[in-house]
């Protein structure tokens, strides 16, 4: 079955345990640009990046190791943190407009450190031909699973059950 490259990408769901009443908080990211600006539920992601950078490139199959170093490059890109733990799989969601994330877990380990985000460049307003520059993502933060569940793409919402089944799996 073949893929479309630009619809794939991997990310990681960073966890760690806090006083909330359900002892975890996640840390979610939101997009920087126009497109965004003002928009709050729903519009938030785990930090992730398209697996393919070849748009045109035929995909047949994605392993395994290519969506880790995807999710630990855009982690480390979108956030300026380097994952020093496991991540663990929580494999794949698609999300309405068709693109599939698959998502990792990793528990944190460090705290968040002031940190500029690549920039990306876009044609705004669409058919201006004006070019704007603006943060990939213009925040991120760590939040409680109930915030998370109500400012996350609606799609990874699922990816926080997966977690908390991981979360509270006992130790083999």
């Amino acid at each position: 079955m073949k893929v479309n490259p630009k619809k794939v990408s991997a990310g990681v769901l960073v966890w760690r345990r806090a006083s909330a009443v359900d002892g975890l908080e996640v840390l979610i990211v939101h997009p920087g640009g126009p497109f965004f600006a003002g928009k709050d539920e729903g519009a938030w992601s785990i930090p992730k990046g398209l697996v393919f950078d070849d748009p045109g490139a035929v995909v047949v199959d994605i392993d395994d190791e290519r969506l880790r170093e995807t999710a630990i490059r855009e982690l480390e890109e979108e956030t300026g943190l380097v994952p020093e733990t496991p991540m663990v799989s929580l494999g794949a969601i698609t999300q309405k407009g068709g693109k599939v994330v698959h998502a990792f877990a990793m528990e944190a380990d460090q705290e968040l450190r002031p940190h500029r985000p690549p920039q990306v460049r876009i044609e705004w307003p669409p058919g201006s031909m004006r070019e704007l520059a603006f943060d990939e993502v213009d925040e991120v933060r760590f939040v409680d699973l109930a915030t998370a569940r109500v400012k996350l793409n609606p799609a990874q919402v699922e990816l926080l059950d997966r977690l908390v089944g991981v979360v509270d799996a006992p130790s083999a």
